[in-house]
Parts: structure tokens; C-alpha cells; sequence
């Protein structure tokens, strides 16, 4: 991981070089991770910046909290790592501006991947200075993903799977949604620790599986991102497991949606789900190179015309490091596809805010149509317990 992260970082410098850009502020976490090889885990944000400034014409250089520092060094292939601290003339900005240094006058930012205290100092200590956004020249990077990044993703659809399947095992009338939402956590953990090892890079890596299982259940189905809770699951009751926050390894992200229901399902919530599947396999089925990332929506909004539903959701998006990256499967992305692009990809449809039908899997583009990085059936699922 760490050599592919180095050569990423070195078609960047060429990047610069070509779009006439000197240097690169990049804050965003995952695309520090994308080419610097190192991540935080806290995950909590108050006011303690990381930074990876890249020069077109010299090695990069990393900027990190001094309680960090001992991982960051220990995870990243970059050299000269430097450390500052909370109070005291050895303060990031202090840190930054000596970094930085005074002789240029355009500085590459991710201008959405910026925390506002960075911002706020820019806009304070670097007036003069011209700001260019480089979301897209990184993106473009992104987009298509090697060989390797494609095997570890396959991997984290293998660790979905076993959570999914230990989701489903938990379910049962009367069961509580939080014991659902504690069987993917163990399982997944179990099937994550499984592809790792205690040597190298690999030894910080952590298989545990975390965030707030994403569940809904009932009459709650369509609140979309609630969480697992204390209430009992009953007779008829329709659950939503979503993955998006959860199904992860090694920084990469997946998108990976069920839905089940207790002991029996009514006609209408069948005919809804139906259609949420029948959606999704239509826009799968259209993903190959060459066409257009909208085309794709387009083919699973005919199928829910057809059943006389309509749906706000898009049908997909690129998926990576970051839960979000480019194209995005929906009206007015004309993106062309092409192999080696990953998606989630998505059915569904509420309605009447109480019933709703969902499904979702992620998938690598190939020369002739796309391949499942999860798997799981993809049909009416109704747990008989």
C-alpha cells in the first residue's frame, strides 16, 4: 500500500507540474491517507489539523499533532514528519507558516476538505496569496482504482458480507435491534482481523468495525440513518440495515443495504421492495465503459415509472477512500464510465413516509460490464423467527 501511495503522490507532483502549481495544502483525512499512507483514528474534530504539503519539485512533507507523530512516522512512507504542539511558540500555525514558507503565490487546497480553523487562517496570514481549488485534479486520480485497491475492496465486501449475514442471524421477533447491531460488529471485527497481520504497516491497521449501526425498523423504515435502538422487533415488521459508515477496511469504503422483514410481509411492502431490486439489478445491468454515469440512473428510474413510483435518491455513487467521490450515478453527471471505477449503487423508494423498499451494493467497472464487490442474495428477504 505504502509504494502504490508513493507513486500516487509522484503523479500528483507531475499533475502540478503540467496545471503550472508549485504547491499542495491537503487537510482532507482521506486523501491524506490516499497518498501519504497514514490516518487518525479519534475521529473526534476540535482544532487539531494534520497537513501534507506537496511541492512539484521536492519530497512532501507531513505536519501532525506531536501525540501523533510516533504512528504518523510509523505509518507513512514520507520522511520528514513534523510535529507541533498545543500551546507555546511551537503551535501548528507557527509550524505551518515555517513549512509553507513566503516565496509562492498560488497554494493547491481541497477547498471542501478544509477545517474552518485552517480556513479562517488562511484567509487571515495568506491574503496575498492565490487559492486554487484542486478538487477535480485529485479526483480525476481517484476515479479509477489499481489492481491493489480493487483486491482490498474486494475484502471489505467479504467482511460486509459476514456482517450482513450476522445481521440477518440476529433477527427475530421480539429480539432488540441493538443485539442485531452488536452481531455485525463481532462478526465483521472477526472477518476483518482474518486478512491482517502483526508485521509492517499492517500492524496499525485496525480490524475493528465501529460507527452506529445504521437500522430501521417498522414504522420507522423510512427515517433513513436512524439508529439501532432498545425497541423490539415485531411480526411484519420491515428492517433496513445500512452499511455505508461501517463497511470499511484499510480506508476503503463501501456502500452494502438490506432489507428484511419479520415472519411475513404485506403485498404492498413486497410489491415496493420488488421494485427497489428490480431498480438497482436494471441500473447494474447498464453499467459497462463508455456510457454515461446518468445513463445509469436513467435505466433504474424507468423501472420505478413503470411500477408508478418516483424517487429522489440518486442511484449511485463512486466510492473510494472517502464515502463520496467522482462521478455520481444521477440526472446531469455525464461522466463517462470506464473500467476500474467503483460505485455503490442503490434501489430506493419511500412512501407515504411509513413503507419503504431498499437495496445496495458496491461494484468495480471491468472491459465489459461490472463485477459485485458484495455479495448477499438479492431477492424478498423474510427471517422466519
Amino acid at each position: 500500500m505504502l509504494e502504490e501511495a508513493r507513486a500516487r503522490t509522484a503523479e500528483l507532483q507531475a499533475r502540478m507540474k503540467d496545471a503550472g502549481l508549485e504547491i499542495a495544502l491537503i487537510t482532507d483525512e482521506s486523501t491524506i491517507a490516499y497518498f501519504a499512507g497514514f490516518w487518525g483514528y479519534l475521529s473526534v474534530e476540535f482544532g487539531r489539523p494534520t497537513f501534507l504539503i506537496v511541492r512539484a519539485d521536492d519530497a512532501p512533507i507531513v505536519v501532525t499533532p506531536l501525540m501523533e507523530s510516533e504512528m504518523v512516522g510509523a505509518m507513512t512512507w514520507v520522511d520528514d514528519v513534523r510535529t507541533w504542539e498545543d500551546a507555546g511558540d511551537n503551535r501548528w500555525e507557527n509550524v505551518l507558516t515555517d513549512t509553507l514558507g513566503s516565496s509562492h503565490k498560488t497554494i493547491g487546497i481541497e477547498r471542501n476538505g478544509l477545517p474552518i480553523i485552517v480556513r479562517n487562517w488562511i484567509d487571515d496570514h495568506l491574503a496575498g496569496v492565490e487559492l486554487r481549488d484542486i478538487t477535480s485534479l485529485i479526483g480525476a486520480m481517484r476515479m479509477i482504482k489499481s489492481p491493489l485497491e480493487i483486491e482490498v475492496m474486494k475484502q471489505a465486501g467479504q467482511i460486509a458480507g459476514a456482517m450482513m449475514s450476522a445481521a440477518e442471524g440476529a433477527l427475530a421477533e421480539n429480539a432488540p435491534e441493538y443485539e442485531a447491531a452488536l452481531a455485525v460488529i463481532n462478526a465483521g471485527t472477526r472477518k476483518a482481523a482474518g486478512f491482517l497481520t502483526a508485521k509492517g504497516w499492517e500492524q496499525f491497521v485496525s480490524p475493528m468495525i465501529h460507527n452506529l449501526q445504521v437500522m430501521q425498523s417498522g414504522r420507522d423504515t423510512s427515517m433513513v440513518h436512524r439508529r439501532a435502538s432498545v425497541k423490539l422487533l415485531e411480526r411484519g415488521d420491515p428492517v433496513y440495515f445500512c452499511f455505508c459508515n461501517m463497511a470499511q477496511f484499510k480506508q476503503y469504503k463501501l456502500g452494502f443495504d438490506r432489507m428484511f422483514h419479520i415472519l411475513e410481509v404485506s403485498d404492498e411492502a413486497a410489491r415496493i421492495q420488488q421494485a427497489a431490486i428490480d431498480a438497482q439489478q436494471a441500473a447494474i445491468a447498464a453499467i459497462r465503459p463508455g456510457v454515461t454515469a446518468e445513463s445509469i440512473a436513467e435505466a433504474a428510474n424507468e423501472v420505478y415509472g413503470e411500477r408508478g413510483y418516483a424517487t429522489g435518491y440518486r442511484t449511485g455513487r463512486s466510492i473510494g477512500m472517502a464515502y463520496l467521490e467522482s462521478p455520481e450515478l444521477k440526472h446531469g453527471d455525464k461522466t463517462i464510465l470506464k473500467a476500474g471505477m467503483t460505485f455503490a449503487v442503490d434501489g430506493g423508494i419511500s412512501v407515504d413516509g411509513e413503507l419503504g423498499g431498499r437495496i445496495g451494493d458496491s461494484v468495480v467497472v471491468t472491459e465489459t460490464g461490472c463485477n459485485y464487490l458484495t455479495e448477499y442474495p438479492r431477492q424478498l428477504l423474510v427471517v422466519n423467527r
